[in-house]
């Protein structure tokens, strides 16, 4: 055989290693694409960032970890959580050195059991979690505090999340009564260089603070918002970027006199956005927008009622400036009734972020969550930290109807999974008597996927009583990104002939 030959077959056989020759279609002259359609597989490998949970020595804080079961994923698998501490703490963190990990506060079991694990006072680090193979697909860790006294008291919830470039946190504010800090963990060997811009009613907020903050290899920063800028604002836009690496990023929200929660970061810049299940018994919800592009927006603001979409009176549209926070009080807009935003443009769509903060109770029992805009539920999202009491499962579909299954896994202690189907009409929202594993002892999971019709979106409401407040935080349930589409593809050698 020829040396050029043999070249020719080693090259082809490298490139099929690196690249796996990914050719949707062999040149035929028919002009026509023979490709198969993608696949959806797996992911492999999952990484989810937690913040540090609280600074009152008060806080008793529960971590719930929980993997749905995936077909097709790989039979092996571990997922883990390692501490992420303070720049400010560790010299190691700041020149790129690991320390050694303590004991994680749970650890994650099997798919389809989740996992808790509890911590008490102010020094519980982020975490900075991984999780492979089987473990990998869907994975969700939820972090709930409850704090029984002091600014921020009640229940403060939040979902672990991913790793990325840019944030938007719409709701976040400077006020006096309000103390709101950023939260950046690195989950990556190299430091990573993060902005931060705040902006309130009149446009962006003047500060130097927040340009070019490092956050150190596999530790977290927080940032108290009133200390970026010097100006008292009721609702400001905290936006996040990263020049550098990637972090995960999420607001805490202190108050006074209403508690606390997180505030997540909002669904990305769009012209139509869905903020699902308000509160049915919420005494005042505030709906904060901002749109960064130089365009003002005009959007039609409507209720998605179990009876369909209504428009609350006197709200009919809202105003947004272009580079300005706005701010619109829509008071009890529920009226006893579950309840979720849909905005969409009067005109010509312009992207917008958007969040409400939400009330319960009045006088001094009053307790505040956040529900920024989110992103369908898509084929699957999990709520992992859920209870026997006090959980509310919103279902809206905004557009056209759908059929949505939601699963209760086994309970961390005991019980087995049941299933119920619902059907959610358009136009409405829902919330519905979700499914509890029979024979529960300890928390479960819910598993929600759509199974037909147009797009759904959801959040959970995790109540708990304490005298006579009750403590309550929202989590919204976006795709957890379980599977990705991967195109067919199979060896092509046409590819090296001319």
């Amino acid at each position: 055989m020829k040396r050029t030959t043999l070249s020719l077959i080693a090259c082809a056989a490298a490139l099929a290693a690196v690249t796996g020759f990914a050719a949707v279609a062999t040149p035929d002259g028919s002009g026509a694409d023979t490709a198969a359609p993608a696949a959806r597989l797996p992911v492999e490998r999952t990484s989810l960032l937690c913040p540090a949970p609280s600074t009152s020595d008060l806080a008793e804080t529960q971590y719930t970890s929980f993997t749905p079961v995936t077909k097709g994923a790989d039979e092996k698998g571990e997922a883990g959580l390692t501490t992420a501490p303070r720049g400010d703490e560790s010299g190691d963190a700041k020149d790129g050195k690991k320390e050694k990990a303590a004991k994680p506060p749970v650890e994650p079991k099997e798919p389809g059991t989740p996992a808790t694990g509890t911590t008490s006072g102010s020094g519980t680090p982020a975490l900075i979690g991984t999780a492979e193979g089987a473990q990998a697909p869907g994975w969700t860790v939820q972090q709930t505090t409850e704090v029984a006294a002091g600014t921020g008291r009640g229940l403060q919830g939040v979902n672990c999340t991913a790793p990325d470039t840019e944030f938007w946190f719409p709701g976040a504010s400077t006020a006096a009564g309000r103390t709101d800090y950023v939260h950046l963990t690195n989950p990556d060997d190299s430091a990573a260089v993060v902005d931060i811009e705040l902006y309130g009613k009149d446009g962006a907020l003047e500060s130097t603070v927040g340009e070019g903050v490092t956050v150190p290899p596999h530790g977290t920063e927080s940032l108290l918002l009133s200390t970026l800028a010097d100006v008292e604002e009721t609702d400001v836009t905290v936006h996040v970027g990263v020049r550098s690496g990637r972090v995960g990023a999420a607001v805490q929200a202190l108050d006074d006199k209403t508690g606390g929660d997180w505030l997540t970061a909002a669904a990305d810049p769009a012209g139509d956005l869905v903020l699902p299940g308000i509160p049915k018994d919420a005494t005042a919800v505030r709906l904060v927008l901002f749109t960064p592009g130089g365009t003002d927006a005009d959007l039609k603001v409507r209720l998605a009622s179990p009876s369909g979409l209504i428009t609350p009176a006197g709200h009919e549209t809202v105003h947004v400036k272009a580079g300005m926070t706005t701010g619109v009080d829509l008071g009890e807009v529920t009226r006893g009734e579950a309840g979720s935003l849909v905005l969409t443009p009067t005109d010509g769509a312009v992207p917008v972020v958007a969040a409400v903060r939400v009330v319960r109770g009045k006088g001094g029992e009053q307790e505040s969550a956040f529900i920024p805009a989110t992103e369908p539920v898509g084929a699957r999202a999990t709520a992992a930290d859920n209870r026997a009491k006090g959980t509310t499962l919103a279902l809206t579909a905004p557009g056209e109807g759908a059929e949505v299954k939601v699963t209760a896994s086994a309970g961390t202690q005991g019980g087995t999974t049941a299933t119920k189907t619902y059907t959610v009409k358009a136009g409405t929202t829902q919330n519905v008597e979700a499914p509890v594993p029979a024979g529960l002892k300890g928390g479960y999971a819910l598993t929600v996927e759509t199974v037909s019709g147009g797009p759904v979106h959801a959040s959970r409401t995790l109540t708990v009583s304490d005298d006579d407040v009750a403590s309550f935080t929202v989590q919204t349930l976006p795709d957890d990104r379980g599977t990705v589409s991967v195109p067919n593809a199979e060896e092509d050698l046409s590819v090296l002939q001319r």
